[in-house]
């Protein structure tokens, strides 16, 4: 059965996991790992809730979470795509999510930054990232014409892909890339995913942006789409003119909307109360980390 086949119903209180990442610098001090704030407010302000994805837990644990969330962000950050905790639940997510969507259930998937690397490596099943110039800089988005009809930027108002195309409104922060050669000669991925843009770093060097899977509901930007509205740390690249704001929601808006078509729930009431990040009390940090304020997780 395709990935993409439709759903009836919707849910109308989605359920959205945030994979935990691990601490860096001083920060490991105070926890092992940690959700940053920025992803959680990006998702609640478009309608979904939010379960944080701790690491080190079981694979059976993992199961009973995937069946009672109805979707998964994997966010930025920096690890071995290949030997981290982070590769490892990723992976363990990515598989249940293949096997569901193949059996009609539709479970979305979105990689940001360091989360769509380690969705091409999934799928590649090695790693083609190298370095880039890209680190703290705004860059334009080059759509493919395959991306022009992407389901990502299918509710874009023409004139809001055009601001894109020629504005620098996506922040990136990342050293490491996916190049645009790597990609098209790499089959598992170009037979996978829909390429939908690319962007050029300092030195000109082309790479994947923004890419989509073509039967399945899963999504990824090198870029950080949440930066625009949640990112204030004066020192880095992001945007934050009304084209950029829209640009963030209308992202958020997609993947929520991508959630509601998944239908899983948690056994009980009191389950679902306890695993909400509601539960859980951010940290202010200031500039010891860009996102300013964390949630931590031993």
């Amino acid at each position: 059965m395709n990935g993409l086949s439709k759903t009836e119903a919707l849910n109308d209180r989605p359920v959205i996991g945030i994979l935990a990442q691990h601490t860096v610098d001083e920060l490991t001090e105070v926890a092992k790992t940690y959700v940053a704030i920025t992803y959680v407010k990006y998702l609640e302000s478009a309608g979904s809730r939010v379960v944080p994805i701790r690491l080190y837990l079981t694979e059976s644990e993992y199961e009973k979470i995937f069946h009672s969330i109805n979707g998964v962000l994997l966010p930025g950050g920096a690890v071995d795509l290949q030997t981290s905790e982070y590769a490892r639940v990723a992976g363990i997510f990515y598989r249940l999510a293949l096997k569901a969507c193949d059996q009609g259930d539709y479970f979305p998937i979105w990689g940001t930054c360091m989360g769509q690397q380690q969705l091409t490596v999934l799928t590649a099943g090695e790693d083609l990232l190298v370095r880039t110039d890209s680190s703290n800089v705004a860059l334009t988005l080059e759509f493919t014409e395959e991306g022009k009809s992407s389901r990502m930027f299918k509710g874009f108002p023409s004139e809001l892909m055009e601001v894109l195309s020629k504005k620098p409104l996506t922040g990136n922060f990342h050293k490491f890339s996916i190049t645009e050669q790597a990609f098209v000669s790499n089959e598992k991925l170009l037979s996978f995913y829909r390429l939908i843009s690319t962007s050029r770093d300092r030195q000109g060097v082309s790479f994947v942006s923004t890419m989509e899977a073509f039967a399945y509901p899963f999504y990824g930007t090198q870029w950080h789409p949440e930066a625009n509205r949640f990112l204030w740390k004066e020192s880095l690249a992001a945007p934050h003119c009304s084209y950029a704001v829209r640009i963030s929601y209308l992202l958020a808006e997609f993947f929520v909307n991508e959630a509601r078509k998944n239908l899983h729930q948690f056994e009980t009431k009191e389950e679902e109360e306890s695993a909400m990040i509601d539960t859980h009390q951010p940290v202010f940090v200031g500039d010891k980390n860009s996102f300013r304020s964390l949630y931590f997780f031993d």
